[in-house]
C-alpha cells in the first residue's frame, strides 16, 4: 500500500498557527462536515488571499437567484473537468451528488453533460458555463439569447459566467499546488453513511 501524497506542494500551516478568523471558520466547517475538506488547511497558507477566496466563493455559490444550488455545482464540476482540477472535480462532485440525490450524476457532468440524466435547459446551461470556460471571447448575444429562451435571466447569466471564471482560478492553482482531494469526498452521495463507515 502506497502513502498518501501530501495535501498541496506548499506548506500547511499548523491548527495553532491559523487567525482567529480563520480557525473559527475551518472550525465550523468541520463541526457541520464532519471533516476539514483541504482547500480550507491548504488556502491557509496565505491568509488574505483565504479571506477574498471564501468571500467570493459564498458570494456565488450561496447567494439567492435563479440557478439552485445543484445547477451551480454543475458548472463547477463541467468546468473543472475541462480544467482538468482533480481536486474540485472530485470535492464539488461530491456536493453535487448530495444536492441533487444523484450517485451517477457527476460522474456524466464530469465526462460529457450532453448525455447527463439532466434537462434541456440545464444543457443549455453547461453549454454556455464551456463557453465561457473555453473560449470566453467569442461569447455573443445569440448565447443569451439561447439561455433566455431556457428562462435564464441575464443576471442568471451573469452568474453562470462567474462561477465558471471563478473556479477557473480555483482550478489553475489546485493544479499549481497539487491540492489533494479528501478521500471523504470520494464516497460521498453514493453510499449511505452507514455503509461508508463499513468500508473505512
Amino acid at each position: 500500500m502506497t502513502q498518501a501524497s501530501p495535501i498541496s506542494r506548499y506548506p500547511v500551516p499548523a491548527a495553532n498557527d491559523w487567525p482567529d478568523d480563520i480557525r473559527a471558520r475551518i472550525l465550523d466547517v468541520q463541526e457541520k462536515a464532519g471533516f476539514v475538506p483541504n482547500v480550507f488547511l491548504t488556502l491557509a497558507h496565505r491568509p488574505d488571499e483565504f479571506r477574498a477566496f471564501f468571500a467570493y466563493h459564498d458570494a456565488l455559490m450561496l447567494k439567492e437567484g435563479g440557478l439552485t444550488k445543484g445547477e451551480r455545482e454543475m458548472i463547477v464540476v463541467a468546468t473543472s473537468a475541462v480544467n482538468e482540477c482533480l481536486y474540485c472535480v472530485v470535492a464539488h462532485g461530491a456536493i453535487l451528488r448530495i444536492y441533487e440525490k444523484a450517485p451517477l450524476l457527476a460522474d456524466q457532468v464530469a465526462v460529457n453533460h450532453r448525455k447527463a440524466d439532466i434537462g434541456a435547459r440545464q444543457k443549455a446551461m453547461l453549454d454556455f458555463a464551456l463557453k465561457v470556460c473555453r473560449a470566453s471571447g467569442s461569447v455573443d448575444e445569440t448565447d443569451f439569447h439561447a439561455l433566455r429562451e431556457q428562462g435564464f435571466t441575464d443576471e442568471d447569466i451573469w452568474d453562470i459566467a462567474a462561477i465558471t471564471a471563478f473556479f477557473g482560478l480555483s482550478n489553475r492553482m489546485a493544479n499549481v499546488i497539487s491540492m489533494r482531494p479528501n478521500d471523504e469526498f470520494f464516497l460521498m452521495g453514493r453510499v449511505p453513511k452507514a455503509a461508508q463507515k463499513t468500508q473505512e
